[in-house]
C-alpha cells in the first residue's frame, strides 16, 4: 500500500492484473475516447492529488498518446507535458492530430508560456522542453541527450525539481532508453512512475529501460493507463 503523501518505498511494480484485482478503477472513472460525436463528460471538480503528468514516447507513440488522452475527462485538473521523438526536419502536426482525439486543450509548447490545467503541451521538434518552478516552459536546443532532442530525461528531471511529489511520469512505447534517468528523479522526490507493459507496447525499449531502474510503480497495459491516471489524481492514494 502506498499513500499519496508517504515517501516512495522500494517495492515490486503492480501488474495490470493486480491493479484490476485491487479495484482501483471505479466504474464512474471509465471514459470513452473523445470524438466530435462523443458526449462531453462533466468537468472534474475534486482537489487534485497531483499537479502534473509528464509523458514520453518514441516509435509508435502517436497512436498510444491519442488513446490515453482520449480517455481523460473534460476539465482533468492537471497539466500534461509530452515528449515525443519526432523527425526534426518536418513541422509537427501532433498538436492538431491529438486535439481531435481528446477533450483537453492541446498545443505545441512555446518558450516562456505559463502552464495551464486541463492542457496538453507537446515539445516542439528538435527542442528540449523543461518546466520551471514558476510553472513556465523553457525550450532549448542544447546538445542531444542519448542521441535525442527532445529528451524525456530532461523533461522528467525538470518536472521532479519543480513539482516534487506532486508529479507523475509515464513512459510509453519507444526504442532506446530515454526516460530511464528521469524516472529516478521522479521517484527520488516521491512522485509516481508508470510504464507501459510489453504486451501492448509496439516497441518495449523505453518502458523496459525504465522498469529496470526499479523506480516504476505501475506496469500497465495501454487500456489501463488513463484510468490509473484519473484514479491517482482524484483519489490521491491506492489501497
Amino acid at each position: 500500500m502506498r499513500s499519496r503523501n508517504s515517501p516512495a518505498a522500494h517495492r515490486r511494480p503492480y501488474s495490470k492484473k493486480e491493479f484490476d484485482k485491487r479495484g482501483w478503477y471505479p466504474d464512474a472513472l471509465h471514459f470513452v475516447p473523445a470524438s466530435h460525436d462523443t458526449p462531453r463528460a462533466p468537468p472534474m471538480t475534486p482537489t487534485p492529488a497531483y499537479d502534473i503528468i509528464a509523458m514520453a514516447a518514441s516509435a509508435g507513440g502517436l497512436t498510444v498518446l491519442g488513446q490515453i488522452l482520449g480517455r481523460l475527462p473534460d476539465g482533468f485538473p492537471v497539466t500534461v507535458v509530452v515528449v515525443q521523438h519526432l523527425d526534426p526536419r518536418h513541422r509537427s502536426l501532433m498538436s492538431e492530430i491529438l486535439s481531435r482525439r481528446t477533450l483537453l486543450a492541446v498545443k505545441q509548447a512555446e518558450e516562456g508560456e505559463k502552464l495551464q490545467l486541463a492542457t496538453v503541451y507537446i515539445a516542439p521538434p528538435n527542442h528540449h522542453m523543461l518546466v520551471n518552478p514558476d510553472r513556465t516552459i523553457s525550450l532549448t536546443q542544447s546538445e542531444l541527450v542519448h542521441f535525442v532532442r527532445p529528451s524525456a530525461d530532461l523533461l522528467f528531471e525538470s518536472v521532479a525539481g519543480s513539482y516534487k511529489e506532486r508529479s507523475i511520469a509515464v513512459v510509453l512505447t519507444g526504442t532506446g532508453s530515454d526516460g530511464s534517468m528521469g524516472v529516478q528523479a521522479i521517484r527520488n522526490v516521491g512522485g509516481t512512475v508508470i510504464a507501459q507493459d510489453e504486451e501492448t507496447s509496439e516497441f518495449f525499449g523505453m518502458p523496459q529501460a525504465a522498469i529496470k531502474t526499479g523506480c516504476v510503480d505501475f506496469i500497465l497495459g495501454l487500456d489501463e493507463i488513463a484510468d490509473a491516471l484519473v484514479t491517482l489524481v482524484t483519489k490521491g492514494e491506492v489501497s
